[in-house]
């Protein structure tokens, strides 16, 4: 059984090599694979799921080299250990930031936020960045669910303000 959205069946970033299948084994958080261009990075950008293609795959991405991207696959039971050396991989980080396409009151983001906060120091932001509360989880119009990605990706790679 899979369970993922279509639009990553056919993803060629989303596949595994057959030798990642028969000799690899279930990593909990992913480093960025272009974690080396990024160790100065001073963003530190998790994420779960679909949305993580969406920020790799996004444009912006070439012209973010203060970001680092982190995948978090493992949400529960929380990986203290495995966050905490990915975030020690990244020395400059001044803020954790978890993305998710979930509206805030739905998804991991409730969990996540707080776990986080308690991996870092108090020089160390940690926010959100997500859709708005809603009642709903889908946007209900393509073209709305569009522009609202579009927005979480661009919010993503922002400057620091």
């Amino acid at each position: 059984m899979l369970f993922t959205p279509k639009s990553l069946l056919r993803l060629p970033q989303a596949t595994s090599r057959l030798e990642e299948l028969t000799a690899g084994g279930f990593r909990s958080v992913l480093d960025d694979p272009a974690g080396d261009a990024h160790r100065a990075a001073t963003r530190l950008v998790l994420c779960s799921g679909k949305v993580y293609y969406d920020l790799s795959l996004s444009p912006r991405r070439a012209q973010a080299a203060h970001v680092a991207i982190g995948r978090v696959e493992l949400l529960y039971p929380f990986p203290s250990a495995e966050i905490a050396e990915l975030i020690k991989r990244y020395p400059k980080i001044a803020e954790i930031v978890w993305v998710q396409e979930e509206p805030r009151n739905m998804g991991p983001q409730k969990f996540m936020l707080p776990q986080l906060r308690q991996l870092v120091g108090p020089d160390v932001t940690v926010r959100d960045i997500g859709r708005p509360e809603r009642s709903s989880p889908a946007e209900g119009y393509p073209a709305a669910h569009q522009a609202e990605q579009a927005r979480i990706v661009a919010a993503a790679f922002a400057a620091a303000d």
